[in-house]
């Protein structure tokens, strides 16, 4: 904790009114398309936003303009003819393994936020990939509480050396669109603390955002904006968080979640929408007088507020920072190229044009409007890019994010970026709108490419795995036709691969941003060799996972749903081992161009466990490779987890050694009984490997018995 900013918070609070603190607990949604009515709230002049909070001249400090989020700074419609630089989506990050990329990512957008005058970014979404249908899952990291936490704290900590206060969302479970207001998500409190808590600890201990942002979703029976146990008991009691807590847009039912633990309503006509009224305006000024709502409290929220003003430093701007845009787009980029997963390849990658078949060499692109650009996520992380989209098409549906479920296609061409990368060859391209007409293409071409898209975001889960638009039939088509057949899937999500034995090669290039073409382009033609590793499992099917049939999905808008995850603290890969399953293709996964060999493994505890294991280029080629270190199995048996990381970079031949130093959680368990993490005593086994499904080397290490944390 700032113990300056604290005191600042104190004497400032104290000089406050009441009409001037309660001003400072709602923010004020700026108009956009849905809507379309300017708040009288918002002064003349001030930008519009996700959210506005009037400051406090007299006393300098500043209003809070709020925005859009961890893929850029974003918020379509709130200021005419603005764009950002458009990052890829979060779970590219997440596939980079690379903490340095997550801070760069992080300066970026609190540069450009800073820029417009944007003070609060939304960003930090911190939820687990429990479900492979989730709408979201593309703006969250992974489904590992480490690479989750240490990825978000690197973000945070680039946002906030900005001068920008970022939050850490959704606290927590939010990890369904299907219904979210009205979703309950139930759990076992100590599975949590180990699994989606977990990442939120790491994050908020390692990078001290000024404030957090609450899901939508119940937790065990109560709203997370109105969960005591949660709000008080675990982020403000056992970790001491010192921010502000803030609710997600339309989250707050009622005033009584100030008592609770929430400090700010945000985008309070969004609550109007939903529940018919601002709770924490006239209702909570109400209570204040009748003495519901004490005096003590109202103090507490809005000192909080002003802690992560002042630690942060908003409050001290000096000019507007200089924004390169080539250098940001070189951010972009090189987060695209870092986070393409190759999950296949039978060696029809790289591309070559042989000598003797220059101009005669013919690839056929189908499909995925590749003679476009790439497809955005949906939703409040859409972000305009330099130029405007390529195209949008319009799709809709149900709910308050009908409106906002479109097809965005960012102008980056991977066709016209082959066709720069490969000019001896012949390249055409089919809509793949037809599997016919694909495969007379695929017919009389020595290589085809095939681009599987799929439309995912903000307010819809996936009814399946699928590809829709008939696009697996033409998968399977053009591979039936073309041995030599690549899929480039663009995705938010695993997809099921119906074709995947006849098809010579995968990639996963999720949703990767402005210059996403290019990065595609380049890993395609070998001038890039892929690194990414994947950061959620690939299942074969949903009857792998826990909830082959998802609660609630397919009902109306506004209908209540449970989803219980008795899975418990093993998400994801954990749960695959768990359960002896073996997926299409596990967490941690990625192929190269070169070969990576593993050495000399050694763990031992030296006051915390560290692993030293020798690392080696075995190829032909420069390239990237991430050793994982797992916990395979502790005193009580077989539990999987992953303990550690490092993303190296080695020239062909080159060796190097790695050190990594396990967080004690990562071997504990949680104990609500005692309200601390428990090591029993006895031994560990861990291993390292290119994946949670390939790990070739194993150690074992005594550790003593041991209390601690809370």
């Amino acid at each position: 904790m700032n113990s300056e900013a604290m005191e600042r918070a104190r004497e400032a609070e104290a000089q406050l009114t009441d009409d001037e603190r309660f001003s400072l607990l709602i923010s004020v949604m700026g108009t956009n398309a849905v809507l379309t009515d300017k708040d009288p709230r918002i002064p003349d002049g001030v930008p519009m936003s996700a959210g506005y909070t009037p400051g406090i001249p007299r006393l300098g400090i500043p209003g809070l303009l709020m925005t859009d989020a961890s893929l850029g700074v974003t918020n379509p419609g709130y200021r005419e003819g603005d764009t950002a630089t458009a990052l890829p989506a979060s779970i590219a990050l997440g596939a980079s393994f690379n903490p340095v990329l997550a801070r760069r990512s992080g300066q970026l957008i609190g540069r450009e936020a800073r820029s417009r005058g944007l003070n609060v970014l939304l960003a930090g979404g911190l939820n687990l990939h429990r479900d492979p249908r989730n709408g979201r899952n593309f703006e969250y990291l992974s489904e590992d509480p480490w690479l989750t936490g240490v990825l978000g704290a690197e973000s945070v900590e680039g946002i906030q050396g900005e001068q920008v206060i970022s939050t850490v969302k959704h606290f927590s479970l939010n990890c369904n669109e299907t219904n979210r207001h009205w979703l309950d998500a139930v759990i076992d409190p100590a599975a949590h603390r180990e699994s989606d808590l977990l990442a939120f600890e790491i994050a908020i201990e390692r990078a001290r955002p000024g404030s957090v942002m609450t899901g939508y979703n119940k937790i065990n029976g109560t709203y997370a904006g109105g969960n005591e146990g949660l709000l008080q008991g675990i982020l403000k009691g056992a970790w001491g968080f010192p921010g502000w807590v803030m609710s997600d847009w339309g989250a707050t039912p009622s005033w009584d979640f100030a008592l609770q633990g929430q400090d700010q309503e945000s985008g309070v006509q969004i609550d109007v929408m939903m529940w018919g009224q601002e709770s924490f305006t006239a209702p909570l000024r109400a209570a204040f007088e009748s003495g519901e709502f004490p005096k003590q409290r109202l103090s507490e929220m809005v000192q909080r507020i002003l802690y992560a003003i002042f630690d942060v430093g908003i409050d001290d701007w000096e000019g507007t920072p200089d924004v390169d845009p080539a250098a940001h787009a070189a951010v972009a980029l090189e987060t695209a190229r870092q986070g393409i997963v190759l999950l296949k390849n039978d060696g029809v990658l790289p591309l070559e044009v042989p000598s003797t078949a220059v101009g005669r060499f013919k690839i056929a692109v189908i499909g995925g409007h590749a003679q476009l650009g790439v497809p955005a996520g949906c939703g409040s992380s859409a972000v305009t890019p330099p130029g405007g989209y390529a195209e949008i098409h319009s799709i809709g549906g149900p709910g308050i994010m009908g409106s906002m479920r479109n097809l965005y296609l960012l102008p980056s061409s991977p066709l016209a970026e082959l066709q720069k990368l490969l000019p001896d060859a012949e390249i055409e391209y089919d809509p793949g709108m037809n599997p016919g007409e694909a495969v007379l293409l695929a017919r009389r071409s020595d290589v085809a490419i095939v681009f599987g898209i799929r439309v995912e975001g903000e307010g819809y889960d996936n009814a399946d795995l699928s590809l829709p638009w008939g696009q697996d039939t033409v998968i399977d088509a053009v591979a039936g036709a073309n041995s030599n057949t690549v899929v480039v899937l663009e995705t938010g999500n695993p997809v099921a691969m119906p074709w995947l034995p006849k098809v010579s090669a995968v990639l996963a290039a999720w949703y990767p941003g402005q210059c996403g073409g290019q990065a595609i382009a380049e890993i395609l033609a070998g001038v890039t060799n892929p690194s990414g590793k994947l950061p959620l499992t690939f299942p074969k099917d949903l009857d792998q996972t826990p909830r082959p049939v998802l609660p609630g999905l397919g009902t109306p808008w506004g209908t209540p749903t449970t989803v219980t995850y008795n899975e418990g603290s093993d998400v994801g890969y954990r749960w695959f081992a768990k359960a002896g399953k073996k997926p299409l293709f596990p967490f941690g996964h990625g192929l190269s161009y070169t070969r990576f060999g593993y050495g000399n493994l050694t763990v031992q505890d030296r006051g915390g466990v560290r692993a030293e294991v020798t690392v080696t280029n075995e190829g032909p080629r420069p390239g990237a490779d991430v050793p994982q270190l797992y916990l395979l199995e502790d005193p009580a048996g077989p539990r999987m987890r992953l303990l550690g990381f490092e993303r190296v970079d080695l020239e062909p031949g080159e060796s190097r050694t790695v050190e990594l130093t396990v967080d004690p959680r990562l071997l504990a368990c949680y104990s609500t009984g005692r309200g601390q993490w428990h090591i029993a005593a006895g031994n560990y086994r861990l291993a390292l490997g290119h994946s949670a499904g390939d790990c070739s080397l194993e150690a074992d290490v005594y550790l003593a018995e041991s209390w601690f944390g809370r």
